[in-house]
């Protein structure tokens, strides 16, 4: 039989959209002599459903539609359990859909690139591509993240984090703080986002307290950032686990402003979005061969340090000016699984998603030959009253 990969994409996030490209664009890339698949899609609302349907991208034109011709399903929160079961129970017959046996969640930010999904599969105990809960928690939030790499000697911009309450009720001191010790122009940035969504540049108060507002929209914890003005945007991504890994050949970007945009990343400059392959870039970036190693070494830590797993992209800034390089962010699930990244390093995307599955199954063997509990029964020989009174 054939191994059954339930891919999970959409989800409860701003950036649902994307998700739905990038894993149509995996689900074909899969190579279905090896593999069964089955998409499982996640509304806005948080219902999850299945179907053939949901493989052909141009049927999201009209959700309503699309899932009237789907089933909706669960998954039960039961160790070993990795059956897929139809929410409204047939009156007669099993309501088991069918059974998983590896998830690859491509589901981009809030709710599913954040480590929330992620503990959800851990709950469950099958096997899933990618970061484990802990690692996808701290590559998503760009202040952990940042307090991290720093401590590990990996280099990032200077920065201040607060609270939307401590905005409010410190708002002036927090402003005297980043004009201080950072100074003008700033990025402000939500601190758990991604795909630009929130962003804004601040040159003076006036538009630091704008883009405060903006970012607060977003999250309840914002990062304000020196702002490099020279700068050089160059991706890598990074493909293993925290203990065996490799990377790609790297990306420039190219931005129509400040810094990468919604648009500059997804839309390609064209009317549909079409994923990250669509989005303008140097494919490899012209850079000094000293400098592509750098950058290299320092997206591999930052794989590394994070305790990573999968594919994940790594996005530098180079100051023009000074030739400083600095870690901006992680992306534990990126747009399109950075396939186009693979490929210029020769790994087609079939044989991405083929080292995926088998990364999954791996750390599943590795972890089922840890141990996570005594074979001990404390209340059998009298224990486990803290506090009891002997009589």
């Amino acid at each position: 039989m054939k191994t059954n990969i339930g891919v999970f994409f959409g989800g409860r996030s701003t950036e649902h959209e994307i998700s739905v490209i990038s894993a149509s664009q995996a689900m074909h890339a899969i190579d279905r002599n090896k593999y069964d698949v089955t998409p499982i899609y996640i509304s806005k609302q948080g219902k999850w459903y299945t179907g053939d349907a949901l493989l052909d991208v141009k049927n999201y034109k009209n959700i309503d539609e699309l899932l009237s011709r789907c089933t909706e399903v669960y998954m039960r929160p039961v160790y070993n359990d990795y059956n897929l079961y139809k929410t409204k129970k047939p009156m007669f017959g099993s309501d088991v859909l069918t059974k998983l046996d590896v998830v690859i969640p491509v589901l981009h930010g809030s709710n599913g690139e954040d480590g929330i999904f992620e503990g959800v599969l851990e709950t469950i105990g099958i096997p899933y591509a990618g970061c484990n809960t802990l690692s996808s928690a701290n590559g998503m939030d760009k202040i952990t993240m940042k307090m991290i790499l720093k401590d590990n000697g990996i280099p990032v911009v200077n920065y201040i984090w607060f609270t939307d309450r401590q905005w409010f009720n410190q708002r002036d001191k927090l402003i005297e703080k980043i004009e201080s010790e950072i100074g003008y122009p700033v990025i402000v940035k939500p601190a758990n986002l991604g795909s630009s969504v929130g962003i804004s540049r601040a040159k003076d108060r006036d538009e630091l307290i704008q883009s405060v507002e903006t970012a607060q929209k977003y999250s309840t914890r914002i990062v304000v950032e020196d702002m490099v003005e020279q700068l050089q945007e160059i991706n890598c991504s990074v493909l293993g686990d925290c203990d065996d890994y490799q990377m790609s050949v790297l990306e420039e970007p190219i931005k129509t402003g400040d810094f990468l945009t919604y648009e500059d990343k997804y839309m390609g400059g064209s009317k549909g979005a079409k994923g990250m392959q669509a989005s303008q870039k140097r494919i490899p970036a012209e850079l000094p061969e000293e400098e592509t190693s750098r950058i290299k070494f320092l997206a591999g830590e930052t794989f590394r340090v994070l305790s990573c797993h999968g594919v994940s992209r790594v996005d530098v800034i180079v100051d023009r000016e000074t030739r400083n390089i600095y870690v901006n962010e992680i992306n534990t699930i990126p747009g399109s699984l950075s396939f186009y990244l693979w490929e210029a390093t020769g790994i087609s995307f079939t044989q991405l998603m083929d080292k995926l599955v088998s990364l999954a199954i791996k750390r599943k063997r590795e972890q089922q030959a840890k141990t996570v509990s005594y074979d001990q029964n404390i209340f059998a020989m009298g224990g486990g009253t803290k506090g009891g009174i002997k009589k």
